[in-house]
């Protein structure tokens, strides 16, 4: 059970910060009264506090709070974001306020970028490609190769260089309070690299414009994109809070068919792959999007990373990965789940357990509609574990595991080898979730003092 400490400090980040000045005028009867949370003196240089999740671990995650002016950036273009970022090896600590909603699909100047502008030159065309590697044809046992793939590639490449910002460590990036801040169409790309917070975003349809056709996945292949909105590859000490991550703009009841499967253009919302570790994800929106979160890029990553805390974020018309969990060991609490079809998005299931995942499951709410059955909210491949209690379906309390177990022959385990320590305001029942993150979670919320 959360102490009051706890309960208080996660209410002053995950709610509005009220400066000095107004506190000192006085409020109405009833009003919240908060200040900026011990750990930073304001939305720009807050950083993590004691015990919030694995991202709290050993140094704990501070960002960029130590920048100088010279390293602290205002930017509202994609041009000024790339050059704030400046070279992924330069580890001095910045700050980047984004101001508005950035379009990464946009050259230097602002001009917009279509994905005919990034196919020209390369002698990709959709039309050509799928002739090429129509499976009645090329088959169905290999992946695609020859003159089409290797274009499709090349104008995959000139997207990316355009689209893809690649995060150097000691780094904050938040949008500014009150600008509708937020990246549509880009990656924020956090590989390799130490101590990163980013905050206050709106991160909306990461679309790729040349997505692969792969025969090989699955009985009847599949298309696969490239870009999530955010993603972490071996990558420590990460704090994601309240952002939101969507595709609107681009729903995926858009996208076309070909070869009978649908053309997908696009990947996750937050990924976290490649050893990632020690990270924690807070008061984020997840909505309107498929492949939402991946903790493990392959049953085959080496045990000891993978280590991540997600907390009273709010997960909404989603298809699957809130989150698709391998190896790691990963602590889901006080998170809402609302699994009613949203914008064409159906539930494929919430949470899976895969690869020996450690998953432990604590006072959850699940609002699930009398269409979708409880045994579909876990999945798993037999190997993976889901521990906890005090999850609730609709206000009653469930056994998910066991709801799960009933219904499949590949059982989820009930006990894991860890036990949760960093746990900074853990609400010792979900019944209020659902209000209460309503009004708490996703970009927009946060204001600067």
């Amino acid at each position: 059970m959360a102490t009051a400490s706890h309960r208080r400090s996660l209410r002053t980040r995950r709610t509005l910060v009220v400066s000095a000045a107004v506190v000192a005028a006085g409020v109405g009867a009833g009003a919240l009264v908060l200040t900026a949370n011990a750990s930073g003196t304001d939305v720009y240089h807050q950083t993590l506090a004691a015990k919030d999740g694995w991202a709290s671990s050993g140094s704990g995650t501070t960002g960029g709070a130590k920048a100088d002016s010279a390293h602290t950036f205002t930017v509202s273009t994609r041009a000024q974001l790339v050059k704030a970022l400046g070279s992924v090896s330069d580890t001095t600590p910045r700050i980047i306020k984004v101001k508005g909603t950035i379009d990464a699909n946009t050259d230097d100047s602002g001009k917009k970028l279509t994905c005919a502008d990034y196919a020209a030159g390369t002698g990709y065309s959709l039309s050509a490609y799928l002739k090429a590697f129509d499976p009645s044809t090329y088959g169905r046992s290999k992946l695609p190769s020859g003159t089409q793939e290797s274009a499709r590639a090349a104008a995959q490449k000139k997207q990316a260089a355009n689209i893809v910002f690649k995060v150097p460590a000691n780094t904050t990036i938040v949008g500014v309070p009150g600008t509708k801040a937020g990246i549509t169409g880009g990656m924020l790309q956090i590989q390799k690299v130490d101590n990163v917070i980013v905050r206050n975003l709106t991160f909306s349809d990461t679309e790729d414009c040349f997505p692969q056709w792969d025969p090989t996945d699955g009985d009847s292949g599949n298309w696969n994109s490239e870009y999530d909105a955010v993603t972490l590859r071996g990558a420590t000490h990460v704090w994601a809070d309240h952002n939101t991550f969507t595709d609107a703009g681009h729903f995926d009841s858009l996208n076309p068919k070909y070869y009978g499967r649908e053309y997908q253009v696009h990947d996750g919302e937050l990924d976290i792959t490649k050893s990632s570790d020690l990270v924690t994800v807070e008061q984020n929106l997840f909505t309107s999007h498929d492949k939402t979160m991946l903790i493990g890029s392959s049953d085959s990553e080496p045990s000891g990373k993978l280590r991540v805390t997600l907390h009273h974020n709010v997960w909404k018309g989603v298809v699957q990965r809130a989150p698709l969990t391998r190896v790691g060991q990963v602590h889901l609490y006080n998170n809402v789940y609302d699994v009613t079809p949203l914008n064409g998005y159906s539930l494929q299931y919430s949470i899976n357990s895969r690869a020996k995942a450690q998953v432990v499951a604590q006072n959850n709410f699940w609002t699930v509609p009398s269409s979708v059955k409880v045994s579909k909210l876990l999945s798993g491949d037999g190997t993976g574990s889901v521990a906890g209690s005090g999850n609730l379906v609709n206000g009653t309390t469930t056994d998910l595991v066991a709801a799960y177990n009933a219904s499949n022959s590949k059982k989820i385990k009930t006990t894991v080898n860890w036990t949760p320590a960093l746990t900074a305001g853990l609400e010792s029942s979900a019944k209020n979730l659902p209000a209460e993150l309503a009004k708490t979670a996703g970009a927009g919320v946060l204001t600067a003092n």
